[in-house]
């Protein structure tokens, strides 16, 4: 994974609806769901969730998987997994640890902690 890649990602997140469906998604595990399951968890029309879901394939955070009359969605674990490292370990050198307490200044008016 590379910059693109991890920014192409997390554009295709960066939408409230869409994030609420990638959690469902990855709640629902390996098995996914269908649309009809996705569309009921959200009470989202079926045209904004087909936009949605067009946007997630095409950025590669969620597949998709004919059975039958139905239409089964996954996220691409692999892919965010490989997005999530590459932020982590490329976009966060040199930051403090999480772990680490880090002083912060004290504020006017106040005493330092």
């Amino acid at each position: 994974m590379d910059l693109e890649g991890t920014a192409r990602c997390l554009a295709e997140l960066g939408n409230v609806w869409r994030l609420r469906l990638f959690a469902l998604l990855v709640r629902a595990g390996r098995d996914g769901l269908t649309i009809t399951e996705l569309r009921n968890e959200l009470g989202m029309p079926a045209s904004t969730l087909a936009h949605h879901l067009r946007g997630m394939v095409a950025g590669g955070v969620v597949t998709q998987e004919r059975q039958g009359r139905e239409v089964r969605c996954r996220p691409d674990f692999k892919l965010i997994e490989a997005a999530w490292a590459y932020f982590r370990d490329e976009c966060c050198k040199g930051a403090p640890s999480t772990t680490t307490r880090v002083a912060l200044p004290a504020r006017r008016g106040t005493a330092a902690r």
